[in-house]
């Protein structure tokens, strides 16, 4: 029992438990951060049962997403390998085996449905379900097909946004879908179309079906996701008239300018082929964080009716 413990220290490559945190992307954890858009929404965040929730709701799709990422790197490991950049990933890089990435993937992805049930709803287990499902068969298969593969990354955002709804079964307006769906198809084609601007005369160093759409389609498609979401957003804001009784101002189309002026900022990113890091954009650049800031203020005013 002693000899067989001492080999498998042996053959686990030295730190790769740190390996195994850095495969499941803790740089891409602050998109989860979307689980508070729901109740945000609908001005439910006063509450301490609301914010335990919320982030039970955080670390379950933290566990979910990470899960994912782990599956992903061992199905791609090989590829992986032969990328200039994703050869430094933990999983190519020989830090993790890829049958602990396996073994580690499916635990958290259990988990993330288990715990879903057992801390939340059914509801919420089965949005992680799903979730879960359709980004294993993206990595299995949809990114590999045109168009299907934005739809699946921006349902996978679009879950996101919603579960912090479905967790403290809070209704979810049609406004609300339409804008954040959009919203998140726009920062998704943005990326797509940023890669495909920046590997330009380097295929084989990214993701294969870039080299299948064309920057101007790409455009196209981040274009006409900012327009719906923009209209979306537009629409709600309008949709309350005037400024409600013991309001001083009409503060939810006031936001429409913040909003306005947010996706505008984040369209020059775009524009320039810049976006293809979406956290790192939204995170460093000032101007679009004190239009965050601006637009949050103004958002929480309204949903308060003060």
């Amino acid at each position: 029992m002693g000899e067989r413990s001492v080999l498998v220290v042996e053959v686990l490559p030295r730190g790769f438990g740190l390996g195994v945190l850095r495969a499941a992307r803790p740089r891409q954890w602050v998109k989860n951060v979307l689980v508070v858009a729901a109740p945000a929404a609908a001005g439910e965040l006063v509450s301490l049962h609301t914010a335990l929730r919320l982030g039970v709701v955080f670390l379950l799709f933290t566990a979910a997403a990470s899960a994912v990422y782990l599956v992903n790197d061992a199905l791609d490991v090989e590829a992986d390998r032969a990328h200039p950049v994703k050869c430094r990933r933990p999983v190519a890089a020989g830090e993790v085996p890829v049958s602990v990435a396996y073994g580690a993937g499916g635990v958290l992805a259990l988990a993330a449905v288990v715990g879903g049930a057992a801390l939340c709803n059914a509801m919420t287990a089965a949005l992680l379900a799903a979730y879960l499902a359709m980004q294993f068969a993206y990595c299995l298969r949809l990114k590999h097909v045109l168009v299907v593969d934005l739809a699946v990354v921006t349902t996978g955002f679009l879950m996101r946004a919603m579960i912090g709804g479905v967790a403290l079964s809070i209704p979810l307006s049609r406004w609300f879908l339409i804008t954040t769906g959009f919203g998140a198809l726009f920062m998704v084609s943005a990326k797509r179309y940023s890669e495909a601007v920046q590997m330009a005369g380097r295929k084989g160093e990214t993701r294969v079906l870039l080299t299948e759409y064309t920057t101007g389609y790409l455009r196209f498609v981040w274009q006409l996701a900012a327009g719906v979401a923009v209209l979306g957003y537009c629409l709600w804001a309008l949709e309350s008239g005037s400024a409600p009784n013991g309001s001083s101002l009409p503060w939810r189309q006031l936001s429409m300018v913040a909003f306005i002026l947010a996706v505008l900022r984040y369209a020059v990113f775009a524009d320039r082929g810049t976006a293809g890091a979406p956290e790192d954009v939204v995170l460093r650049d000032r101007p679009l964080a004190v239009i965050g800031v601006v637009w949050t203020a103004m958002y929480g005013m309204a949903v308060a009716d003060l």
